[in-house]
């Protein structure tokens, strides 16, 4: 197998990453989890579900699910931003105690699957687009966030590298799922299309 395909290279991260949604958070109360990001909107009570998580480190990050901003809804921030890569930062420092990283939004497939990725590229400089393609197996139906990326890419002065990790994901995602195209499309985010 060539040295330059993602799954010949080291691991992003030396602890597991899972993303999911509110749905999805009673599964993962095992115990297993070190760490959890949720990303809620504005609004949104807390679920009770995060009880189960209690152990774990936690930071919430509170903003809609939104790619610009719009009247009536609150977009991701700089300061949000900022939140999450220190979060990245408290996880990284816990060294061997990080076993479990669960990011989650509401449904598991924009906010979420964007802070995963923008998490794993944070400290593999040169390998962002293996953290986005890593989602192709982690969250097959995801369409990250891009404000959260080009946030992201801003503040890691990897902008450019993130924003192609973010297209190179969406192409291999819309090659796999051609009729994504449309449902994208349909919510409003066709500007997004590759």
């Amino acid at each position: 197998m060539p040295d330059d395909l993602p799954s010949a290279r080291p691991p992003l991260t030396p602890f597991k990453v899972t993303v999911c949604g509110i749905p999805d958070l009673p599964g993962w109360g095992d115990g297993d989890v070190t760490h959890v990001l949720s990303m809620l909107d504005a609004q949104h009570p807390v679920p009770t579900s995060l009880d189960a998580f209690a152990d774990a480190e936690r930071e919430l990050l509170r903003f809609d699910d939104v790619v610009a901003e719009f009247p009536g809804f609150a977009a991701c921030s700089r300061a949000d931003i900022e939140r999450l890569l220190a979060f990245g930062e408290r996880v990284r420092a816990a060294g061997e105690k990080a076993r479990h990283l669960l990011v989650h939004c509401h449904a598991g497939i924009s906010r979420s699957t964007a802070a995963a990725a923008v998490l794993m590229a944070q400290f593999n400089p040169g390998r962002e687009t293996d953290a986005f393609l890593a989602l192709l197996d982690m969250r097959p139906h995801a369409w990250p966030n891009t404000r959260v990326v080009e946030l992201a890419g801003r503040l890691l002065a990897r902008e450019d590298a993130l924003l192609d990790g973010l297209v190179a994901y969406r192409r291999a995602l819309l090659e796999r799922k051609p009729q994504l195209r449309q449902v994208i499309i349909n919510i409003g985010r066709g500007h997004e299309l590759p």
